[in-house]
Parts: C-alpha cells; structure tokens; sequence
C-alpha cells in the first residue's frame, strides 16, 4: 500500500472538509443508548464480525446513528482485511470507478474524493478502474477518518446464546482468550461467510499439494515453468489463471463446462435504485425467478481479465470440458474431460463458494436453528437451485429467523450481513454499488430492536427529564388582574 503521509495537502483539505460536513449535518448522533453491565462487565451493544467494506460501513452507520458502544473484530492484520491485498488476483476492481459504494452519501467521504485529493483531476479522468490495492488504501483511510472501532488479529471461535437473551462471543487474540457479552452480532464476513470454498468431489483423491481453491494463498512463483490447470470460466478463474501465466506458467489449460464463456451481465443491465430498494419487497417466487434466472446465465469475467490470459500463447481454453476424471500420476494428476487427458502439475479450482453452516465453527450452537429458505419455499421442479435453498431467511434487519418459533429466540440479535442474505434482499451486503443502502437497512433495523428493548428505561427517562423551557415569568395570566381593572377598560369615555 501506499504511503499515505506523502500527500499531506490533499488529504488534509478533504479531511476537513469532511469533518465540516459532518459538523453541519449533526454527525454522529449523540450516544442514547442505556449502558449495561453484567457481573462487573461491560455489554458491547453491536459486535461486527469482519472489518473487510461490509464491516467498515456496517460500523459507520451505527456509529452515524448513535450506536457509540460497538466494536469490530477482524483475525488480519491491520490494512489486510478483505480480499483486496489476499486472495482477489485482478488487476482492478470490476465495478465502475465512479460508484459512490461505502461512502454513506457523504461526497468527501466517495472513492473518488480519496483519488483526487492523492492524484488530482487530470488523474481521476485518466484513471479505468481502481487497482486493488488503491481501493485497499482508501478503505484502510475510511476507517482512520471515521475513527472506526476496529481490532485486528481477533478470531472468533464461538457465538453463544445467553439465558438473558444476549449473546456471549468467545474471542481469541494472541493466544489469550476472552468472553465479550453482546446484545447484537453482525456477521460481515464476506462471500464464504455462511460456508467457505466449493471444491467438487472429484478432488477428493488427490493430494492436496497439488490442488488449491482460488480463495486459498498460491505460491504463483513456484509454478514457474509448470503445466497449470484452473477449473472455471468467472472472474477469479480468468484472474489466478492470469497470475500463473505472469508469474511464468509453461502451459495453462483452463477449462469450462459450457459451451460458450458467458457475454452478458444480467444484473447490471438493470441495475437501479429500484432494485436496491424494491427487491426485498418481492414475493417469494419473485425473487427465486430474479436471482435463480441469473445465476444460470452466470456472470461473465471481465473483458479485460480474458484478454490478460488469451495474450499468452502457452494458454489454451476447453470449452464443453467438464472434468469427468481426475487421477494422481507420480508427480502430476491427469484431467479428464470428453476431449481428452491433459497432463498438469497444478490445479486450480475456480468453482466458488458454497453455503455450509457446517463449515462454520464459530455457529455450531446457533446453525441447527436457523431456517433456510428450503424451509420457507416450495421449491418449483424445474428451477431447482442449491445455494439458494441453502440460504437463510433473514427478516427485515437482516436477522436470522428460527425453523421452529421459540427454538432460538436469540437467532434475532444476529444479522447476517454477508453475501447469502442476498435471496431475502437483494445485492446490498458485499458487492460496491448499494453497500451503504445494506449497512443503512441494517443500523436502522438494530437501532430500532435497541430501542424498543430498552423502552422502559426510556420511559423512565421521559418521566425523570425535569429541564424547564419556561421560567414562569413569561407572561402573566389574565386572571390575576383584578376585577375593577376589567370594568374600567370596559366603561365608555
């Protein structure tokens, strides 16, 4: 990442003038919230599981709306949250540059603010996209110009429910464990944050060392000279495929299921305010028809991520390739498709992700009760679609629902801010473009729990409040003048 103390003047104006306009528009809103202690111990109000975009925004509302008791907790280290600087391998990000994402409708606070208060005007006309690392610069600036309550390095190895009703997270930092009792947990934990990478079974037989899911770390200088295989036609497909190329892979064959590589993002070509705001007000066989619909189209990889690998002569593409056999052969494994065995020393699956409660140790005391949308919708025939019948039923806060009333209650403190709550609201908790309508959506919903839990101390609070307007001697009462002064304002002159 760049040094950002090397553009003082830039920076130092646009910090200004965003701390002015929060100054104007009463930003933060004081803190309202009741404290609570239990035993001694402080209750955090909201824990944010993932301080990666989702995370950071997710904070910057609450904070926006006088949530003051929250913190955030990420395992990396400081300015490697997300995958922007770990495992995503393209150039820049896909979205348009100009997309206003986590900036909360604050213009100084926009990506583009960042860019030009670094580089200038000329710059920002000049520039196509945001390399990957830029956009990891300017989130790790968000949150220090937002003074977000971040703390890295802190796994979370479990979620507890409480007889009280709150939650008890179970953290680890530096081999010291510690117990936080939360009355809210937001789980931002990205696209695997309900499950982790999906591998298909074939794998299953070979080694691992010579296999690795995109989302994994690759030693990309050791496949120099080597004959790499990757297993997908999406965007990280196309991106690792890139890097083994780059970094000077001897041959690459990369192979696609379909007969064609996809051509048309279906959900940018409708893309509106629309859509952010009316998707969640679908009915259920809408949204499965919206989102089951575009998952088969797929989306396409960006033209510019194809043509950094066709651009290598030793890269060749198999469409209609499935792999119908995969076999270790001494050194190498041997992938089978219908039009032949190839030969590599590595492969990389570029298959995605997959929504498993298993795979999530940190849920086992919750995952059993949460309901999935299998649960909730009679699924038609024909438009059978695994991730989306694995995904949760969240309610209008994000909040987990239970399979069976009563089961959980506490399933309504956690809210499922990540990719798979996309079936109940839409494209708002991981990608740029509505990122802040999500987090306002979400903060809104907390709030209001918050509120309405607490409303006897509020009460208690409205009857106590003693603060006089008036001091009485305003204005008089009529009544106190007497009632020969009254006949004499009535007797004629």
């Amino acid at each position: 990442m760049s040094d950002l103390s090397a553009f003082p003047n830039g920076l130092d104006a646009l910090e200004a003038r965003l701390k002015q306009d929060l100054a104007w528009l009463e930003l933060p809103a004081k803190s309202w919230i009741p404290p609570r202690e239990v035993n001694g111990q402080r209750v955090v109000d909201v824990v944010i599981i993932g301080g990666g975009m989702a995370g950071l925004v997710a904070s910057g509302m609450l904070k926006r709306l006088g949530v003051a008791n929250h913190v955030v907790l990420d395992k990396a280290p400081t300015g490697r949250e997300g995958p922007w600087v770990t495992f995503a391998r393209m150039r820049t990000l896909r979205s348009p540059k100009q997309l206003t994402g986590p900036a909360m409708g604050l213009p100084a606070l926009t990506f583009r603010a960042y860019y030009e208060a670094l580089h200038g005007r000329e710059a920002w006309v000049a520039l196509d996209r945001s390399p990957r690392e830029t956009w990891m610069d300017y989130l790790v600036w968000y949150r220090r110009v937002l003074d977000l309550p971040v703390r890295n390095g802190v796994t979370v190895d479990a979620i507890l429910p409480r007889a009280d009703g709150m939650l008890d997270i179970v953290c680890r930092q530096a081999g010291r464990t510690e117990t936080m009792i939360a009355r809210h947990l937001v789980l931002a934990t990205g696209r695997d944050g309900l499950g982790g990478p999906y591998v298909p079974p074939i794998a299953d037989d070979i080694e691992r060392k010579f296999w690795a899911h995109t989302a994994d770390e690759i030693d990309f200088a050791a496949l120099r000279g080597k004959r790499v295989g990757v297993v997908g036609a999406g965007a990280s497909a196309m991106d690792n495929a890139a890097t083994a190329l780059e970094a000077g892979a001897g041959r690459l064959d990369l192979f696609v299921r379909r007969t064609d590589l996809p051509r048309i993002n279906k959900f940018t070509g409708i893309g509106s305010q629309g859509v952010v705001h009316g998707f969640a007000g679908l009915p259920d066989d809408w949204k499965w028809r919206f989102l089951n619909y575009a998952m088969r189209e797929q989306t396409p990889p960006p033209r510019p991520s194809v043509l950094r690998v066709s651009a290598f002569p030793q890269a060749h593409l198999h469409l209609e390739s499935p792999i119908i056999g995969l076999e270790q052969d001494g050194d190498h494994v041997v992938v089978t498709t219908p039009k032949g065995r190839y030969p590599v020393d590595f492969l990389i699956f570029g298959t995605g992700f997959k929504i498993e409660l298993t795979n999530r140790p940190e849920l086992v005391a919750v995952s059993p009760y949460i309901r999935l949308w299998q649960d909730r919708f009679p699924v038609p025939a024909k438009m059978r679609n695994g991730e989306l019948e694995a995904s949760p039923d969240l309610g209008d806060a994000f909040e987990f629902l239970e399979t069976e009333p009563g089961a959980c209650p506490a399933l309504a403190k956690i809210h499922c801010f990540n990719f798979p709550a996309t079936l109940s609201h839409g494209k708002l908790t991981g990608d740029i473009p509505a990122i802040s309508e999500g987090a306002d959506r979400l903060a809104r919903g907390i709030v209001r729990a918050l509120f309405v839990a607490d409303r006897e101390r509020h009460f208690a609070d409205l009857q106590a409040f003693d603060t006089p307007e008036l001091l009485g001697d305003e204005w008089a009462d009529d009544e106190t003048e007497t009632l020969s002064e009254l006949s004499s304002e009535r007797t004629p002159t």
